[in-house]
């Protein structure tokens, strides 16, 4: 019984793996529309090149690269609101998303 039990796991485990293969481009495709849209609407003044350049790269990777966006202004908090509510909508959790920053000094 317990030779069945773990047949079944194993064949089904490569099904389970494609589809977060297949998961992970769709947000990632949903994240890069939802990126040009917000800098189509907000505008990119007061975007630093850093934030632009990081969130790009972030979808080259396919949005599977750890890189930390670190809002700074008030056009990329607002951005950076606005993507996470359109992914989170959209079924994708907030871990997902490249908005880090590092702690304050003196901050744990």
């Amino acid at each position: 019984m317990r030779a069945v039990a773990l047949s079944l796991l194993v064949l089904s485990f490569p099904v389970v793996a494609q589809e977060s293969t297949d998961w992970q481009k769709q947000k990632c495709a949903l994240y890069e529309d939802a990126w040009t849209r917000a800098l189509d609407s907000i505008g990119s003044d007061d975007i630093n090149y850093n934030f632009l350049a990081t969130n790009e790269n972030f979808i080259a990777s396919g949005c599977t690269e750890t890189i930390a966006a670190c809002p700074q202004s008030d056009k990329e908090r607002e951005i950076s609101e606005l993507l996470t509510i359109v992914m989170m909508n959209e079924g994708a959790a907030s871990t997902f998303l490249p908005f880090r920053c590092p702690p304050a000094q003196g901050e744990l």
